[in-house]
């Protein structure tokens, strides 16, 4: 794209190109480019360490996120380390169909098909084809739905199963099966959901709609995982309510039922959701369960929260845009590692201890990656209460977080029977219009139309009023100007309908921006936040090891760069 003047300001996919760094970075080039787990930011130095994860999950996690990275980028960094996760990620696979924990030659993990890592490894193979067609791809994607499938429990209105693990010989015990001894079902078999449905939706595979169709029923029919209010069940056997698999599976419901057109479910997931979002804080932080780690906030939760927002407002439940945009723009973006000056790293491999640990420049290698426990303030969990200082980064957060990264990317600008939509008031290119985005500073967008537009829509934040909105319209030297008094002007409570528009204008919407103070309470912490828009730029009090929404800098004017806004030439939606 030809370079111009931009917003400098929140660009979702400069920060995908800043995710590839930390993605490639982890790759441990000592150990077959089996990506390190987790680190430890506050050792000295800096560690980074291998984890019972480092196979399916890792593996499918870091090359779903690199096809989603590159797609927003562009960016060709580290390829021949890209290539070595996918031919692992292949490697991992058995002739059952399924992908197994590999023996590490440090802590003699037992080699087993962890029901966690299928989800990770189908949503990895379904986002490879979307991109590439690959038909190898899709072979190992059916013979692993299938594999799926075969071995589940199968009664007569739903699908469990009997374990955590799957071994070639079978599962552990037969009688677990007949006495029905599920593991948490949210975790081995709700988030397995949505990445079936999306490799149904892309392939037609019957085998993974029915997969979607019978763990639907049982989460929601018999499973005890959510109460009745919406509520999460907290009790031990269900992971204390851990709210990465929870909202995970909420985000796969409400998905299968916009795709089968079943009204009651996405209702159900939005009784859920909103019990969630009080346990949390309106810019993004939410516990990592209901006890032991109630005080370790993970970005995959997040992420969830982001997901399953996106799918309610496309079912006509238009609050959660802006609820949704104020988790992108503050906890995600405020999760991201980009300023390191505060980890001390080493420039040797003298610590290094092979197929465990390395301390080898971990500060550079980590750039990019997101929070694995944060606090609402900090990006260092190092809390007195629940398990103290554990890690600082897992990869699987890097990968949801690059993932939340493109959900926000790819529903700031929607379209729909001839309808455009601006969702999300951030700096998007498309092929229908560009979005300049030059908030926080200022209450002003400026959309360059590319073509022809039946009808297009904005968003405008509740925050805004509608007495004070005005905009411009700019047409080969002639200029229309409107403001949001106008009747008929404003659709679905909050979209400020401008109707036909056309290549080569140039809209200017502004509107005042809200100066406020909340309150927010996590785990019966209170934190004093302040707020321009949908930015929080300050939270008292603040953090210690690593202050979050300590360095947040606004003026009256947007600062401006010279640059361009991405427009990929196929697109693809998760």
């Amino acid at each position: 794209m030809e370079k111009c003047v931009i917003p400098d300001t929140l660009m979702l996919e400069d920060r995908a190109a800043h995710a590839i760094n930390a993605i490639i970075g982890m790759a441990d080039h000592d150990f077959g480019h089996i990506p390190f787990f987790a680190a430890d930011l506050m050792a000295e130095p800096a560690k980074m360490t291998h984890g019972d994860w480092d196979y399916g999950s890792s593996h499918g996690r870091m090359v779903d996120a690199l096809v989603l990275a590159r797609h927003m980028s562009g960016s060709a960094e580290g390829k021949e380390t890209e290539e070595k996760y996918r031919s692992n990620l292949l490697s991992f696979f058995k002739e059952d169909g399924l992908s197994y924990r590999q023996l590490n030659p440090v802590h003699r993990w037992e080699t087993n098909a962890n029901l966690i890592d299928q989800r990770a490894v189908i949503l990895a193979l379904t986002s490879w084809y979307m991109e590439s067609g690959d038909l190898k791809v899709k072979e190992h994607a059916d013979r692993h739905v299938a594999a799926l499938k075969r071995i589940a429990i199968k009664e007569r209105d739903i699908w469990y199963y009997p374990a955590s693990e799957y071994k070639e010989s079978g599962w552990p015990s037969a009688n677990a099966a007949q006495l029905r001894l599920a593991p948490d079902p949210a975790s081995f078999s709700g988030r397995l959901i949505m990445p079936l449905l999306k490799y149904h939706e892309v392939t037609g595979n019957q085998d993974a709609f029915e997969l979607c169709e019978f763990f639907t029923a049982l989460i929601m029919e018999r499973s005890g995982v959510f109460h009745e209010d919406g509520s999460f069940n907290t009790s031990l056997a269900y992971r204390s309510g851990h709210f990465h698999t929870r909202i995970g599976t909420l985000d796969a419901i409400a998905r299968f039922g916009v795709f089968t057109g079943n009204a009651a479910m996405i209702a159900w997931v939005k009784k859920s959701y909103d019990w969630a979002l009080t346990i949390g804080t309106s810019f993004g932080w939410t516990p990592g369960d209901m006890h032991e780690q109630a005080y370790e906030h993970e970005t995959c939760s997040l992420v969830d929260l982001i997901s399953t927002g996106i799918t309610l407002a496309q079912s006509g439940y238009a609050e959660y845009w802006g609820i949704v945009e104020r988790f992108i723009r503050n906890h995600l973006a405020e999760s991201q590692l980009l300023d390191l000056d505060w980890v001390k790293q080493s420039d040797d491999r003298s610590k290094d201890d092979h197929a465990r640990a390395t301390y080898y420049k971990v500060a550079d290698r980590t750039r990019g990656s997101f929070a694995g426990y944060s606090a609402p303030n900090d990006f260092v969990c190092d809390v007195i209460e629940g398990r103290g200082h554990t890690n600082d980064l897992q990869i699987c957060c890097l990968g949801s977080g690059t993932r939340g990264l493109f959900m926000g990317w790819s529903n700031t600008i929607t379209e729909k029977n001839g309808t455009v939509s601006v969702n999300f008031l951030l700096n998007r290119g498309s092929k229908w219009l560009d979005v300049h985005s030059y908030l926080p500073h200022e209450g002003k967008l400026v959309l360059k139309v590319h073509q022809d537009l039946p009808r297009l829509r904005v968003r405008i934040p509740e925050w805004a009023g509608f007495t004070k909105i005005r905009y411009r319209r700019d047409r080969e030297g002639s200029v229309v100007e409107g403001h949001g008094k106008e009747p008929s002007r404003w659709v679905n409570r909050c979209f400020l309908q401008l109707n036909e528009a056309f290549a080569g204008e140039t809209i200017t919407i502004t509107f005042p921006l809200s100066f406020r103070t909340t309150v927010e309470t996590a785990v019966g912490q209170q934190f004093i936040t302040e707020w321009r828009g949908d930015d929080v730029i300050h939270i008292t009090p603040q953090g210690k090891s690593k202050p979050l929404y300590s360095t947040r800098s606004v003026s009256d004017q947007a600062p401006m760069r010279e640059g361009s806004l991405r427009i990929p030439e196929k697109d693809f939606i998760w």
